[in-house]
C-alpha cells in the first residue's frame, strides 16, 4: 500500500505508514513493510504527513518510518516538525537514513526520533527496531530507573588508551568497582561512564544490558536532569552505577563539547567519583573531559606503537596549549620486578618521550580475559590476581587523597 488515499479508503486497519519524498527510492523499505504489515500501512509525503499527524485520526497509528537521504537535508526544519507532530500523538518514529551527515542525523534524533536504521536496510533490522519500540517501557515504567540524590561534588577520573588493546577499559571498569567497594560502612557513590559511543565494551565486561534510554539521553542532553540521567543508568551488584554505550553504533560527534560538560556536571552532582572510559579516538570533546578531569590516566604498553602514539598525543596537546600535566601515564603489562632488562627499556622509553610513568601495572594473564568474558570485575573472579591488587591499591590512594581534600575544604 503506497498511496496516501489508502489511509482512508482501504478497509484494512492502518497501523503504520512510511513518510518520504518518494517511497519508490526505498524499495527495500517497501518490501519490509509489506512483510511485517501486509496491507496495513500507507505512505505519505512530508507535507501530507505533517497535516495528517495533526489530526486526531493519527492516534491510531503505531509508528511511522521516516525515510530520508542526502537530498532531504535541506528540509530538516520540516522533518523536525513531522517528528514533533508524531510525538504529540504518541506515535513512534523510526528514522531510516541513507548518506545523511552526522549533524543532520543528530538533529533529528534530538528532535525525538525513537529508532535509527541505516539504509540500505540490513536483513530484519526494521522488524527488530519495531519490536524494540513495542517492548519499550511506558513512561511510568521508565521512571523506575536509578533514583539519585544530589548535592555531590564528584571527582572526575578519565582513562584513555594510547593504543588498541592496552587495557584501558579493563582498567576503568576495575578501578570504578574498587572505588565503589572500598568501604563497607561508608562506600562512596561511583558512576562509570562508557564514552566509547561506537564500540564501548563496559556493558560486556560487567554483563549489563544496553538500555534504549541511553540513546534517548544522548539525543536530547539539553533536556537532561537528574531523573532522566538516572533512567539511563544500570546498576551492577547494587554498588556501581553505569552509563553503557548505546545499543547501536552512533557518530562520535553526535554529542558536542557543551553537551559532554553538561553530562559530566550532572554525574558529578550525584556521585562522589565519576570514572570515564574514553574512546581511543580523539574527538572535539576530548579536550572537555581533559579540562574537567582531576586525573586523566593514559595507558600504554612497552612497545613502539604506544611510544609513537604517546608522542603524537603530547604534540597535539602542546599545539593546543592544553594541560599535559593532567595526564598520568600508566604502563600496563609492565616488566616484573626481576626483569631488569625490561625495567631498563621502560626507563629509556619514558626518558625519550619526556614523560613520567606514574603507575606500573602487572600483566594479569588469562584471568583478565576470562573476567571480561564472564562479565565480572577481577575482584569477584580473581581477587588475588596481581593486576587486581595493584588497581585496588591505586583506588585506595585516590580515595585517600579525596578524603584529605574533603577534610581540608
Amino acid at each position: 500500500m503506497t498511496s496516501s488515499t489508502a489511509l482512508q479508503s482501504d478497509p484494512s486497519p492502518i497501523v503504520a505508514c512510511t513518510i518520504s519524498r518518494n517511497v519508490q527510492d526505498f524499495d527495500l523499505l517497501i518490501e519490509d513493510m509489506e512483510d511485517m504489515l501486509g496491507e496495513g500501512w500507507g505512505d505519505l509525503g512530508f507535507g501530507e504527513a505533517l497535516a495528517f499527524l495533526r489530526q486526531p485520526d493519527a492516534q491510531g497509528i503505531e509508528f511511522v518510518a521516516l525515510a530520508i537521504d542526502e537530498e532531504d537535508e535541506d528540509e530538516l526544519g520540516l522533518l523536525s516538525e513531522v517528528i514533533a507532530a508524531a510525538k504529540q500523538r504518541n506515535v513512534k518514529v523510526v528514522l531510516i537514513a541513507e548518506d545523511v551527515t552526522p549533524a543532520a542525523l543528530h538533529q533529528l534524533l534530538r528532535g525525538g526520533a525513537d529508532e535509527f536504521v541505516p539504509y540500505p536496510l540490513p536483513e530484519g533490522e526494521l522488524a527488530a527496531a519495531v519490536e524494540r519500540l513495542r517492548q519499550r517501557p511506558t513512561a511510568a515504567q521508565a521512571r523506575e530507573g536509578v533514583q539519585l540524590s544530589g548535592g555531590g561534588d564528584g571527582v572526575l577520573i578519565a582513562a584513555q588508551g594510547m593504543c588498541g588493546g592496552c587495557g584501558a577499559t579493563t582498567f576503568a571498569v576495575n578501578l570504578a568497582w574498587e572505588l565503589a567497594t572500598i568501604s563497607k560502612d561508608h562506600a562512596p557513590r561511583v558512576c562509570l561512564l562508557d564514552f566509547g559511543l561506537q564500540f564501548g565494551s563496559v556493558a560486556t565486561y560487567l554483563d549489563l544490558p544496553r538500555r534504549e534510554a541511553v540513546l534517548e539521553l544522548l539525543s536530547d542532553i539539553d533536556a537532561m536532569d537528574g531523573d532522566s540521567f538516572g533512567q539511563a543508568l544500570v546498576t551492577f551488584e547494587d554498588k556501581l552505577q553505569v552509563l553503557t554505550s548505546p545499543a547501536d553504533v552512533i557518530p562520535l560527534d553526535m554529542i558536542t563539547p557543551e553537551e559532554v560538560k553538561a553530562l559530566l556536571d550532572v554525574a558529578r552532582e550525584h556521585f562522589d567519583y565519576v570514572v570515564v572510559d574514553m574512546p581511543g579516538t580523539l574527538v572535539q570533546w576530548t579536550e572537555t573531559v581533559l579540562l574537567e578531569a582531576q586525573v586523566y590516566f593514559a595507558l600504554l604498553e612497552l612497545d613502539m606503537r604506544s611510544a609513537q602514539n604517546t608522542l603524537r598525543l603530547k604534540r597535539a596537546l602542546q599545539a593546543e596549549e592544553l594541560p599535559i600535566d593532567k595526564l598520568r601515564f600508566v604502563l600496563n603489562r609492565a616488566p616484573k620486578f626481576t626483569d631488569l632488562q625490561g625495567k631498563s627499556r621502560a626507563k629509556r622509553m619514558a626518558e625519550s618521550l619526556g614523560i613520567r610513568l606514574d603507575v606500573h601495572l602487572p600483566d594479569g594473564g588469562k584471568a583478565v580475559a576470562m573476567a571480561g568474558d564472564h562479565g565480572m570485575p577481577l575482584a569477584a573472579s580473581a581477587p588475588k590476581n596481581p593486576l587486581r591488587k595493584d588497581i585496588a591499591k591505586l583506588a585506595a590512594e585516590l580515595h585517600s587523597i579525596g578524603q584529605t581534600d574533603a577534610e581540608a575544604a
